[in-house]
C-alpha cells in the first residue's frame, strides 16, 4: 500500500522502520520540525526524521495542518492510508479523510485509559499493573476513535518508563503492520470505545517530578519509575557543595521510619510519610547517572540529614 507516515520521536522509528520492511510504499514522512538542541542549540531532527533520510524518504515538517497548502500537498500524496504514531500535531477532518483508507493511529495504553500526551508515563506513575497498545480509526476527538488491534503488555513493580516505553514500541510495530496487512485484505474490524473508564494522560509539568519525601514510599517509587529516564524526579538539597539538584532514576522500596526526608543509613534510605525509599540510581546536574554508592562518595549523606 502507499503509505504516509507521521511521528517524532524513538517511539514511533520502530514501527517506520518495520512498515518499509514490509514492503509497503512509504511516500512521505511527517515529523515535527527540528528543535534546538544542547549546548550549541543547534537545530537536531527527530529520530524520525534521522531514519527517514537514511531511508531516502521525502520528509515534511509543517508547523500545522491549517493551511490550505499544506492539506492539499498532503492530499496529494494519494495515500492508501495515514499511519500516526506520537506526530505531536493535531490533523484536522480534512487531512483525516485524505487517505483513502482513512489514517491509523498507534497509541500508547489500553484505551480508553489515559487518553492524551503522556500515556506511558501516566500509567507508571499510577501504579498500573498492565499497558499495551492499540491501533485505533483516528477521528476529531482526542483518542476516541474505534480500536481494530490490541497487544498487552505487563507493568512490573520496578519497570521504569524507558523499560515501557521500548517494550511497547517493539509491540506497537509488530500490531501495527499486522493491522496494516488486515487492512490491505478489508479484514480489519472496528470497535467502539468503552465509554467507562476514560482517564487522560495530561502532558508532564516539570514541577510534577518534585519529590515530597512527606508522601508513602509507594507513590515516591512510581513517580521515580514513571519519569525516568526522562525529565527524571528531583530533589533539592545542600550535600556540602551548595544547593544542587539530584535526579532520582532508580529506588527501592524498603522498611523504615522516621521523619519524611531523613536518612535512615549512610547509604542512601530516606523516610517517607509512610515507609522509607532505598536511592539507587541518582544524576547530579551535568553528569551521567550514577549508581547511589558512587554519588555518595563525593557527596556524603550521613544518618539523620534531611533532603528538602
Amino acid at each position: 500500500m502507499r503509505v504516509v507516515f507521521m511521528g517524532t520521536p524513538d517511539f514511533a522509528a520502530p514501527l517506520l522502520e518495520k512498515i518499509v520492511a514490509d514492503g509497503h510504499e512509504v511516500v512521505a514522512v511527517y515529523t515535527r520540525a527540528p528543535a534546538p538542541a544542547g549546548r550549541g542549540m543547534g537545530l537536531k531532527p527527530s529520530p524520525v526524521h534521522r531514519l527517514a533520510e537514511s531511508l531516502s524518504i521525502p520528509v515534511f515538517t509543517p508547523k500545522n495542518f491549517r493551511g490550505e497548502e499544506t492539506l492539499r500537498l498532503f492530499a496529494a500524496h494519494d495515500a492508501d492510508v495515514a499511519v500516526v504514531a506520537a506526530y505531536g500535531l493535531i490533523l484536522p477532518q480534512a487531512a483525516l479523510d485524505a487517505p483513502r483508507l482513512g489514517c491509523l493511529n498507534l497509541h500508547g495504553s489500553l484505551l480508553p485509559r489515559w487518553r492524551g500526551a503522556a500515556p506511558i508515563q501516566r500509567a507508571v506513575m499510577a501504579g498500573d499493573s498492565e499497558s499495551g497498545v492499540m491501533v485505533m480509526k483516528m477521528e476529531a476527538g482526542l483518542d476516541t476513535g474505534p480500536v481494530a488491534a490490541t497487544a498487552r503488555v505487563p507493568i512490573g513493580p520496578d519497570m521504569s518508563c524507558g523499560e515501557l516505553h521500548d517494550a511497547l514500541a517493539m509491540a506497537g510495530a509488530e500490531l501495527m503492520t499486522e493491522a496494516l496487512r488486515d487492512l490491505e485484505r478489508g479484514a480489519l474490524v472496528f470497535t467502539p470505545q468503552p465509554d467507562q473508564g476514560v482517564t487522560y494522560a495530561q502532558k508532564i509539568d516539570k514541577n510534577e517530578g518534585r519529590i515530597d519525601w512527606r508522601l508513602p514510599a509507594r507513590a515516591l517509587h512510581d513517580l521515580v519509575r514513571g519519569l525516568s529516564p526522562f525529565p527524571g524526579a528531583f530533589f533539592e538539597s545542600d550535600l556540602g557543595h551548595g544547593v544542587e539538584r539530584v535526579k532520582v532514576l532508580r529506588t527501592k522500596i524498603e522498611e523504615g521510619k522516621g521523619a519524611p526526608g531523613e536518612a535512615l543509613d549512610d547509604r542512601g534510605l530516606i523516610a517517607c510519610g509512610e515507609g522509607a525509599l532505598r536511592l539507587v540510581e541518582v544524576q547530579r546536574g551535568g553528569k551521567a547517572p550514577m549508581p547511589i554508592e558512587a554519588f555518595l562518595r563525593g557527596r556524603p549523606l550521613p544518618r539523620g540529614q534531611a533532603l528538602s
